[in-house]
Order: structure tokens, then sequence, then C-alpha cells
């Protein structure tokens, strides 16, 4: 029985390009059938090389050449699977993968040796109501994130926690967060960093016109929801992971919680969540002298 191994990478960028055909030989050298989805095949096939294509074979794990975005759009292609992801970092921070470029014959000899385990990372899904009718429904990896649609005008809407309202106040948007996406939109957002394995649920409003519009921090179970206000002149607009995206008119509900389908990541070794903050953000630790000083 073949052992299917999925690519997926970003075919705009030659650099990637490169890669994949590299990625391709060593699995196959190593007994491991490479298979692409068909976006990518029809960029790159060269001629005389030939790949099989993505059509729900059995895959084994994902191996991601790219950064963070590439890895969402793995994981958008899989969702539902149960196929772990594992990302080969080309971009700049890559935040999300669990190697870097010069890693590939190594990572790829792992692979072939199922020297690897999995981490189970929480995802979101997110309802979108007019009166009593859905009108969308998706889910996130990283974020759910609601924005003004006209860069002119600020967006209304009140924040609910657990069916109890929070605060209403004039604003950017409002960011809806997972531990895993807490390094992305959040991050950038002032929200706080937090941990993978911490359970939680983050709400980050965006230059909110108010006293108190404070990151939020709660509960795994929690239900989040957020108003779109009748008084609001124009639309907003919903983006889940930055890649699909929905619409909101004037009174619009969107309701946000723990999807009961996660998202697996495939990893080398339990690495502290603290060396890789230190490594993909450059930070400065000279000085620290550690508990056995």
């Amino acid at each position: 029985m073949s052992r299917n191994i999925l690519l997926v990478t970003n075919a705009s960028r030659e650099s990637a390009i490169d890669a994949f055909w590299e990625a391709a030989k060593l699995l196959q050298q190593h007994g491991l059938t490479p298979i692409s989805i068909e976006e990518d095949f029809q960029e790159m096939t060269k001629t005389g090389e030939e790949i099989e294509v993505y059509k729900d074979q059995d895959i084994e794990l994902a191996l991601v050449l790219g950064g963070d975005g590439t890895i969402l759009r793995a994981a958008e292609s899989l969702r539902g699977h149960n196929v772990p992801i594992l990302g080969l970092n080309l971009g700049h921070v890559g935040f999300m993968a669990e190697a870097e470029r010069e890693d590939m014959p190594e990572i790829i000899s792992r692979i072939a040796k199922k020297n690897y385990s999995t981490s189970s990372r929480m995802a979101l899904e997110v309802e979108v109501n007019n009166g009593k009718e859905k009108v969308f429904s998706s889910w996130a990896l990283n974020d759910v994130a609601l924005e003004k649609s006209s860069r002119e005008k600020i967006l209304e809407v009140a924040i609910e926690v657990d069916s109890r309202p929070i605060s209403s106040f004039g604003c950017d948007g409002v960011v809806f967060s997972t531990p895993t996406g807490s390094t992305a939109y959040n991050f950038s957002a002032g929200g706080p960093i937090v941990w993978p394995d911490v359970e939680a649920l983050l709400v980050v409003p965006l230059s909110a016109h108010a006293l108190f519009s404070r990151p939020l921090v709660v509960d795994r179970n929690s239900r989040l929801a957020v108003e779109v206000l009748n008084r609001n002149v124009g639309h907003g607009v919903i983006f889940c992971d930055g890649r699909r995206t929905f619409e909101l008119s004037p009174g619009s509900r969107v309701e946000v919680f723990k999807s009961s389908v996660p998202v697996q990541l495939a990893v080398f070794e339990d690495r502290p969540f603290a060396d890789r903050l230190v490594k993909k953000f450059n930070l400065p630790v000279a000085g620290w002298r550690g508990p056995d000083s």
C-alpha cells in the first residue's frame, strides 16, 4: 500500500516551485508517493516529470512548502480529513512551520520513518444570522475577523459572551482568535500571545472608540457573538483565516465558538513554545541567567 504525502505550496513563487520538485524527488527516493493539489500541479508540471493529483486519495501527511498562509490553505483543502500538516518554512516568519527550507532532506527522512507526532489545534466555527435565518457558516484555524467595509466609516458593534452583553462601541472591527492564531492578526492588533496548549478563545477590538476596549480571554467552551448594530450606515465584512469572506449588513449577528473538528499539525519534538517565540521574533534574551544560576 502506497504512502501518500500531499505537497502544498505557492505556485506563483519560483523558489517554491524548485522546493516542490526537490521534495517530490526526495519523497520518491524514500519510497513515498508525492501527491499535488490540482491548482499547484497545473502551474508546476514540467516536461517529462509526472506527479499524481489529489483526488481524495488516503493521505498520510501534508507537507506544506511555504509560510503560514500556505499552511492555512492546506488546512482548508484537508478540512475534515484528519490529516496532519507539517510546515516547511519558505516565507519570512512562518510561525506555524515546524522546520526551515534547509532542513528538507532530514525532514523527509523523518517522515519516511514516521518519526513525528501530532499536535491537535483548536479551530473556530462561525455562523452569521440575519434575524432567524442563518446566512453564512464557516470555520477558522487562526481567526475570524470582522472589519468595516468602508475606510471612512466606523463600525458600530455590540460584543457578547455567553449570551450576556459586554460592551458596545464604534471600531474598525473585532478579531476572534484561537491560541494558534494569537501570533497572527491578534498579535498585530495588540492581543495577548497564548501558549498553544491553553485552550481559550480571544476577543480583540480593533481601534475601538471606547474607554473599555481591552482584549478578552475567555473559556474554550464560551460562545461569543458580535452584533452589527442597525444604526450602521455601511456594511461589515467577515474574514475566516483571511480566505473565506462574507459581507455583513446592519442587523447581522456573528456567533463564534469552538469547533468540534480540530486541525492536526505534525511536530518532531516537544520544543518549548518560548523557544519558538524567541527564534521566530528574534527576541533579545542576552543577560538571562536561568533558574540554575
